[in-house]
């Protein structure tokens, strides 16, 4: 199968590097597509990604290209591997390109301003030029591209195409689980981004393993809530891209959204903090588009709301925590 994945970061490099590994029973020709020239001279010259993702080679048969005419020229298969804002950009690059190629996005998010899900961007920009579909689940980088064992969800409208490419991806050690509800995926993808700051918020402020259970477990909840009334299946939520996603996140030390947490509770300033981590955290941007969604549908988000007030109100976390732990007690299933 002939695969081209679009964007360099360190997700879309794990990908490759697992995608294009020689040791896959079932090979694919992979190429991996950076926009930038200058990163793309440096992955040539020294076969990683020392920017984004170092410390792993990248394959010899991995093909490296910045011009996406290139990467997408005869491939089966398209993996948008950008943040959430590249995502339009991208799929507006690939219909300019003229090439019909079916796609599936790996980003978790909303797009900031209009609170639309990545399968809402793709139904404005690649409606009907080719069947479309999301990967997501519990997965950090670092982990997939070591060959440790991973289990992901492929969601597309289109059943055939969901299981046929979960098929063809699927492997022992990246197990593709095929899925229609794309809206629960993506839904249970990006909110578990803003749960996982207020994990790491807690951690950060030492209120223990009970607390930090508590958080996943209301955390669900509002993931839940707002993901069926988006037209997701109760059932999704209960499974890798929901509970298991929100799980991984808020415990694991390889979650960047935590770690805005972690540091937020030391009191740094949320500025700095991004700079330090040199890469993208989407439950920052994501939270402010889950919370205005959120009201516009009338949905109680009280942890979504805090992880906002810390981020974008300037509210200390200290306060913002008290606040919600102050909240008046209420049955659990309300």
């Amino acid at each position: 199968m002939r695969i081209a994945v679009l964007g360099a970061g360190a997700w879309g490099t794990a990908l490759a590097i697992s995608l294009g590994a020689n040791n896959r029973a079932s090979s694919h020709q992979v190429t991996l597509w950076t926009r930038d020239p200058a990163h793309l001279a440096e992955l040539v010259s020294e076969r990683s990604n020392q920017r984004y993702f170092p410390g792993f080679p990248l394959p010899d048969s991995l093909r490296l290209t910045s011009v996406l005419d290139v990467a997408v020229e005869g491939a089966d298969l398209a993996l948008i591997v950008v943040p959430v804002a590249g995502l339009r950009e991208t799929l507006r690059g690939i219909v300019a390109c003229g090439k019909v190629v079916p796609v599936v996005w790996g980003c978790k998010g909303f797009e900031a301003q209009s609170a639309t899900l990545p399968h809402q961007v793709a139904q404005e920009e690649y409606d009907g030029v080719a069947p479309c579909g999301v990967l997501s689940g519990p997965s950090f980088a670092q982990e997939v591209a070591q060959g440790l064992p991973t289990a992901l969800t492929l969601a597309s409208h289109d059943e055939e195409f969901s299981r046929s490419i979960a098929a063809q991806l699927h492997t022992a050690r990246l197990r593709i689980y095929s899925s229609t509800d794309v809206a629960g995926v993506e839904t249970g993808g990006a909110v578990k981004n803003v749960i996982s700051i207020a994990a790491g918020i807690s951690d950060g402020m030492g209120f223990g393993h009970n607390a930090r259970a508590a958080l996943i477990t209301r955390g669900l909840a509002e993931i839940t809530r707002l993901g069926l009334k988006l037209g997701g299946c109760l059932e999704t939520f209960m499974g890798l891209t929901g509970a298991g996603d929100l799980i991984l996140t808020c415990t694991g030390d390889l979650s960047r959204n935590r770690r805005v947490g972690l540091l937020l509770a030391a009191g740094r300033p949320l500025p700095d903090i991004l700079r330090e981590l040199g890469h993208t955290a989407e439950g920052v941007h994501t939270a402010r588009e889950v919370l205005r969604l959120s009201r516009a549908l009338k949905i109680e988000m009280p942890i979504t709301q805090a992880v906002c007030s810390i981020l974008h109100d300037g509210v200390p976390a200290r306060l913002a925590v008290e606040a919600l732990l102050n909240r008046e007690p209420k049955a659990e299933t309300s």
